[in-house]
């Protein structure tokens, strides 16, 4: 295998120009709404104690009429896990608990109860091992039949240009995964999900990293359709009540399943950035 750091860096570059095109994307859309919102980006620097360069990350936020609350997150970040963590991470070791991350988390919160929410993450990290994860998620308060199927048919279709067992298996997989066992329901409406795509050689490296690349465009194509389809429907305060009730579950599922925020606050993340995934207001009735 060819030197981590040079894949690391080349998905870096990715994660970032990815960031910069969706940001601008969803600012386009405040725009038609006659919102002059954008994103606010805030560079933030993590600390380990031995580590001269443990890296950091740049949290994208934005708070609009369409988007009631967005994150773009991007961090890069190196070093060690703790003893206990490192025994849960593929390819960690309390021998070997050294890890390298890089990535893009991206959630984004509706102010109209019509409009999907969402859920977009690729990342790659190498520990003794290397390889790529992440996925995409439709989190809508009121589901439209129409719009589940649109998400998925696209999603269906950048998989099968890589691997004709992905879509099902990685489905499945967020539908497993994106399910609150307390409520006995599950987050959204799915979409996929996948990790562990490892990096043995090169050639690996380049298969995974374009199947991920074309996750990200996949989102980048299909997500904005949905909002500008959803954005200017009417809704009723009952509507809103929904969306609000939905927004606890979802902030239950983070708070207590989820792995990103389980990664992000054992590896020293940026809190704020970690939690942008929460929802503005919420509602537990």
């Amino acid at each position: 295998m060819t030197d981590n750091k040079d894949y690391t860096q080349q998905a870096r570059e990715w994660f970032e120009s990815l960031r910069d095109r969706i940001c601008a994307e969803f600012e386009a859309i405040e725009r038609e709404a006659g919102s002059d919102a954008a994103f606010q980006y805030t560079p933030w620097e993590r600390e380990e104690d031995g580590n001269d360069d443990p890296g950091g990350g740049v949290q994208g936020l934005m708070k609009g009429t369409v988007f009631e609350k967005v994150g773009v997150n991007v961090s890069t970040v190196k070093g060690n896990f703790s003893k206990e963590f490192a025994a849960q991470v593929n390819g960690a070791s309390a021998d070997n608990p050294g890890f390298t991350a890089t990535g893009i988390s991206l959630v984004a919160h509706m102010a109209n109860p019509h409009v999907p929410a969402v859920h977009m993450n690729t990342r790659f990290l190498t520990t003794g091992k290397a390889w790529f994860g992440g996925g995409a998620d439709l989190n809508p308060p009121i589901p439209y039949e129409e719009d589940t199927e649109d998400f998925h048919a696209r999603f269906r279709a950048a998989c099968a240009a890589h691997n004709p067992t992905y879509y099902e298996r990685f489905k499945q997989w967020a539908d497993d995964y994106f399910y609150i066992p307390h409520r006995q329901c599950h987050r959204g409406v799915g979409g996929i999900f996948y990790d562990h795509l490892e990096c043995g050689d090169a050639g690996e490296f380049e298969r995974n990293f374009a199947f991920t690349r074309d996750v990200g465009e996949t989102f980048l194509d299909i997500y904005p359709q949905l909002v500008r389809q959803r954005m200017d429907s009417d809704f009723t305060p009952e509507d809103k009540q929904t969306q609000l009730e939905w927004r606890g579950r979802y902030a239950e599922f983070n708070l207590v399943y989820d792995r990103g925020t389980l990664f992000g606050l054992k590896t020293g993340g940026n809190i704020d950035a970690i939690l942008m995934s929460l929802p503005p207001v919420a509602v537990w009735s």
